[in-house]
C-alpha cells in the first residue's frame, strides 16, 4: 500500500453486524458499482468515468485489503482458545 500524500482532515467509522452487507453491481454499458451497506447508511464506490489504470489499480488494492480484512475476521472468530469463536 503507497503512503498516503494528504493528511486525514476525517475519518468515517462504520461497522459491521447483520445489517451490513456488500453488493457488486456490474452494468454492460457504464462503470460498475460497488454497495457498501450499513443499515441506514449506503456507500457507493465507482469510477469517475471510463475505466482507467488507476481504477483497476484501486479496485485490486480494495479486493487485496478487503481479503486481508476477512483474514483477521477469521483469526478473530476461530482464533479463541476454546475453538467456539464469539458469534451469539
Amino acid at each position: 500500500m503507497t503512503r498516503r500524500r494528504t493528511p486525514r482532515n476525517s475519518v468515517i467509522r462504520l461497522t459491521t453486524g447483520h445489517a451490513a452487507r456488500t453488493l457488486n453491481h456490474p452494468y454492460a454499458r457504464r462503470e460498475p458499482v460497488l454497495a457498501l451497506d450499513f443499515g441506514a447508511t449506503s456507500v457507493l464506490v465507482t469510477t469517475n468515468g471510463p475505466v482507467t489504470a488507476d481504477d483497476l489499480e484501486f479496485a485490486r488494492q480494495l479486493a487485496r485489503e478487503a481479503h486481508r480484512f476477512a483474514r483477521s475476521i477469521e483469526r478473530s472468530f476461530y482464533g479463541l482458545p476454546d475453538g467456539k469463536g464469539v458469534a451469539a
